[in-house]
């Protein structure tokens, strides 16, 4: 994702660096329901509050990338030598 500090685009680009934020903590909480749901740590009710949770989550996520016309990949943060900031789901 590439910051354009031009005065039409800072809303754009504030709402993608926010977002790419907001998909980091998604994909790490995604990750940790996986691990409760296999480990056998959650009940059925918590089980399917979770998921709807992050489906709800995940449907917000799309309707902003689309509101501001940004792709998934826009949300991504080239880290240099490190790789790209989201790994691949």
């Amino acid at each position: 994702m590439e910051m354009d500090l031009e005065p039409d685009t800072v809303e754009r680009d504030l709402v993608a660096l926010v977002l790419t934020v907001v998909e980091l903590l998604r994909q790490l909480m995604e990750r940790q329901a996986i691990r409760r749901f296999d480990s056998g740590e959650l009940t059925e009710d918590q089980e399917e509050r979770v998921g709807m949770t992050l489906m709800l989550l995940e449907d917000r996520m799309t309707r902003l990338r689309e509101r501001y016309g940004l792709r998934p990949e826009d949300l991504n943060l080239d880290l240099g030598p490190l790789g790209p900031l989201l790994p691949r789901e």
